[in-house]
């Protein structure tokens, strides 16, 4: 079929060309961007029957027979091509009312105003193959004779791919000519083009309708089968939603046809038109094809599980499409501040989607959804909103999640990282009322583990133990460390003062003898103590950068400074520990950081986070051998805890650790 097509898009509009094409195609139909069972709903709802229609360049489709045969009984026909229009005649058999004509859609004979509809399927597209100024002229002479000739009233109805140049031409003339302009999506002509083996393209139809005056201009689409018509206010709206919608189905209609095993995955934000912020992403991951893989599946995410390593990276995606055995897996998670229903209606909303995905090679119609065991669609709360002068907006949320509820602190700027959480339990006060409130003794950031750890062997044993912790956050840290070693003192510094009143009103975090939070720039804060001479037991980095320019994301550059290691170094002592959450994008990054903590320390040991980018650094002095043993103990001690308090999940395995860091 290819080679009956155009090979160059000049020819489009070319009558020579269009008479050797339909000698070619012989008696065969040959249908613009569907058939008309595909269309039929569409023009059922913007023709009715006792319509004068005129269908422009109608080649030997057989739309006008069609639509005769359902009843419509004035309808006539021009094409510029007399091999054509004697073909078609021939065709007539019996059909009074059903007229075709050669004639020129650029100067037509008819007179003013003589029909309700003029139909355009493929016509404009065919006319209009680019944007020079003949063919621009061409297009507005057209577009002046459907002037002429159409009633007020009466509808231009065009059927079009609306490339760029296409759609800014109707949208130049027919608004500003008091012309209401509309634009649907025709899904079912596409679905039809794909099962028959064609390249996913999407199709538009445009009605206009004329009017003898509109006070302002009338410009509404919609291009979701599942929602209403929505209304814009200038045409910039229009020609932006059209164009995110093109870039889609290509994106789709390449995804149809290529496997990206060994590219990053594909990432797509679905919204709905009435709404500006995306209600959906749809991360489309594949693995190398095996065939006993299940060739297409989708996993839904539930609502506040987005921020898991499995499901917030690009390796924990691949990951799950790994251990759900499939060739291809759309991962979807669900946004704040939106509606959902049931897991049906999710999959419903997510159908089209799901069905413009599939690859070529998959043939069945109904496609595995996955998710978290009973969870459907997840739920989550939002309980606190507000500003912070140092992070921005933030929210704190309670989310149920394998039988339990956590509460998460989340910044706005960065809504896929757990700032701060909480398990939550129930306790009834002393008048019998149940609250939830955070479990202090369970630690639900793994990261945390091992630097409780390192915590226990610079404080056990040690009379006057105390600890800095440089990042307090909503306080998980501080609190456990409080409750696990009891005899130690903890000092929380923070310089964020929301953080603190976060963790104090939503985060269970409880000021003591043993537990003091101070409001001070961390920096300060050593400067301050190296140069009075005080000592602590461990310094412990937990505080983020906001600096997204760099791939370290937790500590601030800034803190791993020459003159701020030397303050550590002088602080802990001999006999003191510097604990260090790292947190780092770019490895190259790692070898530079490493030498500074092993110029300082004579043994730096490691705890790679299993699923997370987080390692942990606990740099003292002691023997290679005896910080093994004292590693090996502390674990003991931790995880007994642990299990007392009916939370072996936290538990911490020692084999993770490196104690031979150079």
């Amino acid at each position: 079929m290819s080679l009956l097509l155009p090979k160059s898009k000049e020819e489009f509009g070319n009558e020579d060309y269009w008479d050797s094409f339909f000698k070619a195609r012989g008696s065969k139909a040959f249908e613009w961007y569907g058939e008309y069972n595909e269309l039929a709903g569409y023009f059922f709802k913007y023709i009715k029957c006792k319509d004068t229609i005129l269908i422009t360049g109608c080649g030997n489709s057989s739309l006008g027979q069609n639509l005769f045969d359902v009843g419509y009984r004035n309808i006539t026909n021009i094409d510029i091509s007399q091999i054509v229009i004697k073909q078609m005649n021939q065709k007539i058999d019996g059909r009074m009312g059903l007229k075709y004509l050669q004639m020129d859609v650029l100067n037509t004979s008819f007179c003013n105003e003589n029909f309700n509809v003029v139909l355009d399927k493929g016509t404009l597209d065919a006319l209009m193959p680019d944007n020079k100024e003949e063919t621009h002229n061409r297009i507005l002479k057209y577009f002046e004779e459907i002037q002429r000739i159409t009633k007020c009233g009466g509808r231009y109805i065009c059927i079009s791919l609306l490339q760029e140049h296409i759609l800014s031409i109707l949208l130049d003339y027919f608004p500003n000519n008091n012309w209401m302009f509309r634009v649907i999506r025709c899904f079912e002509a596409e679905r039809a083009a794909v099962n028959n083996g064609e390249r996913l393209m999407p199709v538009f139809m445009v009605i206009c309708t004329k009017f003898n005056l509109l006070t302002r201009q009338i410009l509404e689409v919609n291009l979701n089968c599942h929602e209403k018509m929505q209304r814009f206010d200038d045409i910039c709206q229009v020609k932006t939603a059209i164009s995110s919608i093109q870039h889609a189905v290509f994106v789709c209609a390449s995804l149809q046809q290529n496997s990206i095993s060994s590219d990053n995955e594909i990432c797509l934000e679905l919204l709905e038109m009435e709404n500006s912020k995306p209600k959906y992403t749809v991360y489309a991951v594949d693995n190398l094809p095996e065939k006993k893989n299940c060739s297409y599946a989708v996993f839904i995410v539930p609502q506040g599980r987005e921020s898991e390593w499995l499901f917030s990276t690009e390796n924990g995606r691949k990951k799950l499409t790994s251990i759900s055995k499939c060739n291809r897996l759309l991962v979807v998670t669900m946004h704040r501040n939106q509606k959902y229903g049931t897991l049906e209606d999710v999959q419903n909303e997510l159908s089209d989607i799901i069905r413009d995905l599939t690859p070529a090679n998959v043939k069945t119609q109904k496609v595995p959804c996955l998710s978290l065991g009973t969870e459907g669609v997840g739920k989550r709360t939002i309980i606190h909103e507000g500003i912070s002068e140092i992070s921005g907006g933030y929210i704190v949320e309670d989310v149920e999640a394998e039988g339990a509820k956590f509460r998460r602190l989340y910044f706005l700027s960065n809504q896929l990282v757990i700032q701060s959480e909480a398990k939550l339990k129930e306790y009834k006060n002393r008048k019998g009322i149940v609250k939830e409130v955070a479990d202090l003794n369970y630690l639900t950031c793994k990261h945390h583990s091992p630097m409780i750890l390192g915590s226990y062997i610079a404080c056990t044993k040690k009379p006057n133990s105390s600890v800095a912790i440089l990042g307090v956050g909503g306080g998980g840290l501080c609190s456990f460390l409080n409750k696990f070693l009891p005899a130690t003192k903890v000092i929380g510094v923070e310089i964020d003062p929301e953080m603190i009143k976060i963790g104090i009103d939503w985060f269970g975090l409880k000021k003591n003898d043993q537990l003091k939070i101070e409001v001070n720039d961390g920096l300060k804060f050593l400067q301050q103590y190296s140069e009075e001479g005080q000592t602590l037991s461990a310094v412990l980095f937990d505080v983020d950068s906001k600096d997204t320019s760099i791939g370290m994301s937790c500590p601030p550059k800034e803190f791993l400074e020459d003159e701020v290691l030397d303050n550590i170094r002088k602080i802990v002592g001999t006999e003191g520990f510097f604990i260090l959450n790292l947190v780092l994008r770019e490895e190259s990054l790692r070898p530079h950081i490493v030498s500074k903590l092993v110029k300082r320390f004579e043994n730096v040991s490691s705890y790679k986070v299993e699923e997370e980018l987080n390692e942990i650094f606990i740099c003292g002095n002691l023997s290679s051998s005896n910080s093994k043993n004292k590693i090996a103990e502390a674990a003991k001690i931790l995880n007994s805890f642990f299990e007392k308090h009916d939370n072996e999940s936290c538990s911490i395995d020692v084999n993770l650790f490196n104690t031979e860091v150079e």
